[in-house]
This record gives structure tokens, C-alpha cells and sequence, in this order.
């Protein structure tokens, strides 16, 4: 057991696997076909979101996995009880000793731009140990690429000057679906989480600011009377400052025409608390009561005073209403308190809009010309709320050196055979044109390439690309890292790199256009006949 490379999460372990894996494992270890050399592809079949690409993510935890995978004495003692009572003991102890050591890894590295039936994962090893960790590594690839790629679309949709906030942990399916939505969510574009286990498990920055229940538990000024404490970096006591709030009360409600006795006291004292407690981080909620009537002029008061004692307030928060009207229209008002204040970067104070947003909430807002800064998402991004699943599957290509293939009815189900490379090939002006699939131990696609659709034999074209690139990589060599992961950082800028690399037509939200994944002309060839080997010919009279 590799210590040091344990998986996060303790769950993932060998019983997280399926019934059947096992039953199979001693159906293999039974006619002396567990050792037998076997290769099997990690792949989907369909991109998710109507959309035309797929954020690849999970293989951290699979390798992690696989270095750790075994199983303890309390494990096989279940088995033995589960299982049918002749299994052999001598399976218990295979199983007891089995380990990660004689498995390899090869996988396309984890943030990249992935599309429909390429190998993202290729294991090879003993085909029992292979088939008893299929479920865990589907289980840990299928969540993180899905919500890696949710989490894609919404920055693609959001542009790249909006802050992107994921505030997703009470609406995720658990305490497992919510730390690792937070860590892919990242990874696909957003620029935190107010996760606070995930951000410091994954080091992901960490922000929050303040809930309705804070504003409303405040009810007069008196509330904050008799402290002594002071002003973090500032000798201002609680007292001193609500002077100085209290002196731009009436300034704030004039210029605005707001009725000063009209603005709810409650809210003003929440908001000095906050700001006495974060001098320098002062954003808040104001919506409790009335934007415009109270919110706004009550924040616009502690700022003008926090500003006073030199500190820099950050902005407001709108979690409800026409979020585009609202953020036009306070957006106005810092530009006109900043114009008469004389305090120029009052202008640009942040306006962070939440409340159940979505991609079609983006893109509506953005029809409507908003002015927010950022968003705070939740349940539609990590619940992905519109596709709940994104369909990965294991399947076996090759035992001891043959081939495998499965046929279907259905053509998009009929599986590849064979180990696979798999190259991008690009365009003179940088952008992929197409990736084509290879059998093993092919030439690099060198020149002017064939490239074919695995299904209909009429869809050809020859690709003369400027360069190329092997996407896949040994990350792990019988049991032994052979390639140093990256941080979270390295893949989120892999991922930010891989999107900003494709055309805009394939990535757009909207009729995206399809992506060419292509085999060569021997994967072709090789494919087709054993199609043809493997499926009977019918008899009529």
C-alpha cells in the first residue's frame, strides 16, 4: 500500500465495487483464467449537455485508487459470509493478497477536452484484479467529468472577466457529492467554493460573506452597544464608527431620495457589524428587505465610513428579484455616489448576483447588458441538475494478445477492440482539427492521414495537420508512478488551455458543431473484420 498516495476519500476502497465483480473474479480464479493479461478502455459514448465536449477528470483518484487497492481481513471475512458457501477458501486468500503492483496505467492526463468513445483510462493487468476495480473507477470518473464539464459551460457562457463562485455544498447529494463537486467545479472554471473542507483539502480558494439570517437577527443600533473592542488595524472603536455611519446617513439618503426613517434600522446595524468584524472585506447581502429603499443606502452608509478610516469596501450581494434591472440600477448608484463622494473606485464595487442561476440565467442576463461582477452557483452546477449522469463505461479490448470486441444492435454501442493510441491533430492556425484512433504499435500520423468513422464505411477524409500530439500518457507502471501528477492548478490551467484551443463553433453552448473523433485506416480495417468474424450468418428458407 502506497501511504502517501492514499485515495481522499476513504470510501474508495476494494468493497466499492459491485456484487458481480466479485462473482466474476472467482469465476476467472475457478478455471485459472484470473492472471490472464488483460487490457480494458474507460470511455463514454455521448457528450453531456446537448453540448459537443467533455471536461476529463477523476484520474487522480483512480491512480490513487489502484496504488491502494486491496483487500483487510474484516473485507474477506464479509465475503466469506456473502458468498456462496462452496467458494473455495483458496479464492478468500487470492483475494487477500491481491495489490495494485502488476497493474499499468495509461489515461489521457485529467483536465484535458475529451469527446465520445476515446479512451480515457486504459488499464492492463490480471483480468480478475482489472474487472474488480471496473465500478470504482467509473464511480470516480463519471461525477468529476461531469460536473468538471457543468462547471465548463457555465465559465464559457459567464466570459472570462465574471467571477464564478460555486456555493453548492447544502444542495449536493451528500457530504461526498458536495466535496468533490467543489474540487471539479474548480478545475472547470470557477474561481472558488465556500466549501471550507473542500478548499482546504484541495487547496481551492475559500469565500463567503454573509447570510439573510445574519441581517435579520439584528434588530436596533443598541444591539452593539458596550463594545469595547476596536476596529482590526484601526484604533476606531464600535462606538466611533457608528458615529461616523450615522454622519453619511442623511448624505447617502439625500442624494439616493430615500426616506432616511424609512431605511430598516436592523439592517444598517447588521451591516456595521460586518464591517467592524471585516473592515477589509466588507460585501453583503441587500436584499432582506428593500433593495433600493434600504439595502443599498445602508450599504453605501458603512462604506462612505469604512472608506473614512482608509479601508476599501468590496460590494453587495443580490440573492433575489430581476437580478439584471437590480444590478443595472445599483450599478448607476455607486457611479453617482462615486461622482459626488469624489471616491472613484466607487464605481467599480462588486455586484455579486445568486438565486438558483443557471447557463440559460447567464446568457439571459447577458441579453439584458447586466451589471454583476459575479455569480454564485449552486444547485444547478453541482446536482447538474439538467443531466444527472454522464454514462462512462469499462470494457474489455484485449485478453492475453487477442482482441475483444462486444457487438450491438446499436452501432455507437459496438466497442472498439484492441489496445489504442490516441493523437489530436491540428491546424495550421493552432485549432484541433480531428482525433483519430490507432492500434497499438502503428506509425505516428505522419503527413497526409486517412481518417475514417469507426461505423460508415462512406465518411472519409484525408487530414494534412501542421502537427500532432499523443494524448495518452503512462502514469502508473506496474503498480509505480511513472509520471508526476500535476496540482489542481496545473489542471485547471490544462483545462482553460484545452477549451481557449478549440474553435468556438465546437465548445458553443448553442448547436455546437460535432468534434471528428476518426481511426485510422488498419483500426478500421481491424475493427470491421472482426465484425464480420464475430457476428453469424443467418439461415432463411
Amino acid at each position: 500500500m502506497v501511504m502517501d498516495m492514499k485515495p481522499s476519500n476513504p470510501l474508495v476502497q476494494a468493497l466499492l465495487t459491485d456484487f458481480y465483480q466479485i462473482t466474476m473474479a472467482y469465476a476467472y480464479w475457478k478455471c485459472n483464467k484470473h492472471n490472464d493479461r488483460a487490457c480494458f478502455d474507460l470511455f463514454f459514448r455521448k457528450n453531456p449537455f446537448k453540448g459537443e465536449f467533455t471536461i476529463f477528470c477523476g484520474l487522480e483518484e483512480c491512480i490513487r485508487h489502484i496504488l491502494n487497492v486491496g483487500f483487510s481481513q474484516s473485507d474477506v471475512d464479509y465475503l466469506r459470509n456473502v458468498l456462496p458457501s462452496h467458494v473455495h477458501e483458496g479464492f478468500i486468500e487470492y483475494l487477500l493478497a491481491m495489490d495494485g503492483s502488476d497493474i499499468t496505467v495509461h489515461a489521457i492526463p485529467e483536465g484535458s477536452i475529451v469527446f465520445p468513445r476515446e479512451p480515457l483510462i486504459t488499464v492492463e493487468g490480471p483480468l480478475a484484479k482489472l474487472q474488480i476495480i471496473e465500478t470504482t473507477l467509473l464511480n470516480l470518473v463519471n461525477f468529476a467529468s461531469l460536473v468538471a464539464t457543468n462547471a465548463a459551460r457555465f465559465r464559457l457562457v459567464a466570459g472570462e472577466d465574471v467571477k464564478l463562485l460555486e456555493f453548492g455544498l447544502r444542495r449536493a447529494q451528500g457530504p461526498d457529492g458536495g466535496v468533490s463537486a467543489s474540487r471539479y467545479c474548480y478545475i472547470g472554471g470557477f474561481d472558488a467554493t465556500s466549501n471550507i473542507l473542500a478548499a482546504k483539502m484541495y487547496d481551492i480558494p475559500c469565500k463567503g460573506t454573509n447570510a439573510h439570517s445574519f441581517i435579520t437577527s439584528f434588530n436596533k443600533l443598541t444591539d452593539l452597544s458596550g463594545i469595547d473592542k476596536t476596529i482590526n488595524g484601526c484604533p476606531c472603536n464600535m462606538e466611533e464608527f457608528i458615529s461616523i455611519c450615522k454622519s453619511y446617513k442623511d448624505k447617502v439618503c439625500d442624494l439616493l431620495k430615500v426616506n432616511a426613517a424609512e431605511t430598516i434600522e436592523g439592517e444598517l446595524t447588521s451591516f456595521i457589524s460586518y464591517a467592524f468584524t471585516f473592515p477589509n472585506s466588507y460585501l453583503v447581502l441587500v436584499d432582506s428587505y428593500d433593495v433600493f429603499n434600504s439595502g443599498v443606502p445602508n450599504f453605501l452608509i458603512v462604506a462612505l465610513a469604512l472608506h473614512h478610516l482608509k479601508f476599501k469596501p468590496v460590494g453587495v450581494r443580490i440573492d433575489s428579484g430581476d437580478l439584471a434591472y437590480q444590478s443595472i440600477e445599483i450599478r448607476q448608484t455607486f457611479k453617482q455616489a462615486a461622482e459626488h463622494f469624489g471616491i472613484g473606485y466607487f464605481s467599480d464595487l462588486s455586484i455579486i448576483g445568486s438565486n438558483d442561476i443557471c447557463e440559460d440565467t447567464i446568457a439571459s442576463l447577458n441579453q439584458q447588458g447586466h451589471s454583476l461582477n459575479a455569480f454564485g452557483v449552486g444547485t444547478h452546477l453541482v446536482t447538474c441538475k439538467s443531466q444527472p449522469a454522464l454514462g462512462c463505461v469499462y470494457k474489455l479490448v484485449r485478453v492475453n494478445g487477442l482482441n475483444r470486441i462486444k457487438l450491438s444492435e446499436d452501432p455507437i454501442k459496438t466497442t472498439m477492440p484492441g489496445k489504442k493510441v490516441l493523437y489530436r491533430l491540428y491546424g495550421k492556425e493552432g485549432h484541433p482539427l480531428a482525433d483519430v484512433i490507432q492500434e497499438d504499435g502503428e506509425p505516428a500520423p505522419e503527413g497526409r492521414v486517412l481518417c475514417r468513422h469507426p461505423n460508415l464505411e462512406l465518411k472519409r477524409v484525408y487530414i494534412n495537420p501542421s502537427s500532432y500530439k499523443c494524448l495518452q500518457k503512462t502514469w502508473v507502471k506496474d503498480g509505480k508512478i511513472t509520471e508526476p501528477l500535476p496540482s489542481i492548478h496545473d489542471i485547471k490551467k490544462l483545462c482553460e488551455d484545452e477549451i481557449g484551443s478549440m474553435r468556438r463553433d465546437h465548445v458553443r453552448l448553442l448547436n455546437p458543431t460535432p468534434y471528428k473523433v476518426s481511426v485510422s485506416e488498419s483500426m478500421y480495417q481491424m475493427m470491421h473484420r472482426m465484425i464480420l468474424e464475430h457476428t453469424p450468418i443467418r439461415e432463411m428458407e
